[in-house]
């Protein structure tokens, strides 16, 4: 005989008990919920408990995953995963008790219903909308890079926004690049544009003795390297001995290096910005 989670899995991890009539017995049903494999959602309404809280809660109040928790589904990176999950649900409909969710109410397209997600251009303008500057660069940094959205685009959608958080979303939208390789580096590129330090450009190549480097923020004219050091192992002693080559070819080209780590970048940025400057200065 054909299990509840089964059937809930053919229909897509959730179905009203409408459709569930005549496919399981409102006993099979009932013991399913008892084990915790599936969930009450809504009145008439069952999902199972492998589709996440982001989507149980859509399904819950007949929204749509937005904000941050779209990103954190598209991928994109946050600084924080929200504690609930962002909802927008249709702008006419009235509050009810339901799972834990944090409640936004806006229109959404058909594609976004159908998909229980915001699509990858609003969520990043939604994200704008709440999060300070350089965690909401960070996530159109990211989106830019899936190649799935433009910065003409971007700029354009921003640029129509209305409500909230719109200075913050032109701003980010005139700011963001495809370039950036990681969540750390364009927090690192937040500090020095909110800071006006300027003459720092994402992903630079250098040319040192015989081969070339990258490095993650470079400044032509005074020659310094900007690194963001995130968590991640070197992997291998060779690939250890590659990076501290690059970083000593890098110097022996006359170029200075500054490498910020994840602590440093998020927990002391006003140290960040003043050491840079300090460089530029020097220079």
């Amino acid at each position: 005989m054909t299990s509840v989670v089964e059937i809930l899995a053919r229909l897509g991890g959730c179905a009203t008990t409408a459709e569930l009539t005549g496919l399981a017995s409102s006993g099979a049903l009932k013991a399913a919920v008892q084990r915790g494999e599936v969930e009450r959602l809504a009145r008439g309404v069952y999902g199972l408990t492998a589709l996440g809280p982001e989507q149980l809660a859509a399904v819950a109040y007949d929204g749509v995953v937005s904000h941050t928790s779209a990103a954190v589904g598209w991928g994109l990176p946050v600084l924080t995963k929200p504690e609930k999950p962002h909802i927008i649900v249709p702008a006419q409909r009235r509050p009810r008790p339901g799972r834990p969710a944090e409640l936004h109410w806006a229109a959404v397209s058909s594609a976004e219903r159908a998909a229980r997600l915001t699509s990858l251009q609003r969520t990043v303008l939604d994200c704008a909308r709440i999060l300070p500057f350089g965690e909401a660069l960070a996530v159109a940094d990211a989106a830019l890079g899936t190649g799935k959205l433009t910065k003409d685009e971007l700029e354009a959608a921003a640029t129509a926004m209305r409500g909230p958080g719109r200075p913050n979303a032109v701003r980010v939208a005139a700011e963001a690049t495809r370039l950036s390789e990681s969540f750390l580096e364009s927090m690192l590129r937040s500090l020095l544009i909110c800071a006006g330090i300027d003459g720092f450009e994402p992903q630079v190549v250098v040319r040192t003795a015989g081969t070339w480097a990258r490095v993650d923020l470079g400044h032509r004219p005074a020659r310094i390297a900007l690194e963001a050091e995130g968590y991640e192992f070197h992997g291998s002693p060779a690939a250890f001995a590659a990076d501290c080559r690059r970083y000593d070819d890098l110097v022996t080209a006359g170029w200075l290096v500054l490498r910020f780590t994840y602590q440093q970048v998020i927990g002391d940025p006003a140290w960040v910005v003043e050491s840079i400057r300090s460089a530029v200065r020097s220079r």
